[in-house]
């Protein structure tokens, strides 16, 4: 299955899909010998609270981000 195959699909299908990787993946991850995220992500993540709770970060729109990781690919 690529993009394009995706892209053509109904919204419901999209759903069924989208709910069938979660299941898997959950199941996948809940295994005892999982490749569960790497440690840095764990860190990164409190990282990132510890600075929006200081007021040094804020949530911004996925639009946004995408445009200014783009941004910075190509830079």
């Amino acid at each position: 299955m690529n993009a394009i195959e995706i892209d053509s699909m109904p919204v419901a299908q999209k759903l069924r899909l989208m709910e069938a990787l979660w299941e898997s993946l959950s199941q996948t991850l809940d295994a005892p010998d999982s490749e569960a995220a790497p440690d840095w992500h764990a860190q990164a993540l409190q990282e990132a609270e510890t600075a929006l709770r200081a007021g040094r970060a804020e949530f911004i729109d996925w639009q946004a981000a995408k445009q200014i990781l783009s941004a910075r690919s190509r830079a």
